[in-house]
């Protein structure tokens, strides 16, 4: 009869397939968005949020660097501790879009207003 252990055998290694497949894309974002943390540092503004980019990359690069241990060892801890550093990611880069998209919307309500008050007081009577 077979113990639960030799039915574990090779599941993790199954399971973390798809993200094994594409541990070097996830190196190659990481890399890239550390790259464009350490270039936003040349800019005033970008001193304040170079961080975030730079932390998203390690956070990918750790990511896919677990996946890869945790595919070619069956490692169940590995495969936890990348899935962590995905579900980090993705709440930093979900907090940020956002972000985003709500200054974006308050730029464009400001600047309308603003043109309308600028024909307003430009308007003869």
């Amino acid at each position: 009869m077979l113990d639960e252990t030799n039915l574990q055998t090779g599941i993790i290694r199954e399971v973390s397939f798809p993200l094994y497949g594409c541990k070097g894309w996830m190196k190659l974002l990481g890399v890239m968005s550390i790259i464009g943390g350490a270039l936003y540092v040349l800019t005033i503004f970008g001193i304040i949020i170079a961080w975030l980019p730079i932390w998203t990359g390690i956070l990918l690069f750790q990511s896919a660097n677990a996946i890869q241990q945790a595919h070619e060892t069956d490692s169940k801890d590995a495969m936890r501790r990348s899935l962590s550093k995905l579900k980090t990611y993705f709440i930093i880069t979900g907090v940020l879009t956002l972000l985003g998209i709500i200054v974006f919307v308050l730029l464009l309500c400001f600047s309308v207003l603003g043109a309308g008050f600028a024909a307003l007081s430009h308007r003869k009577y």
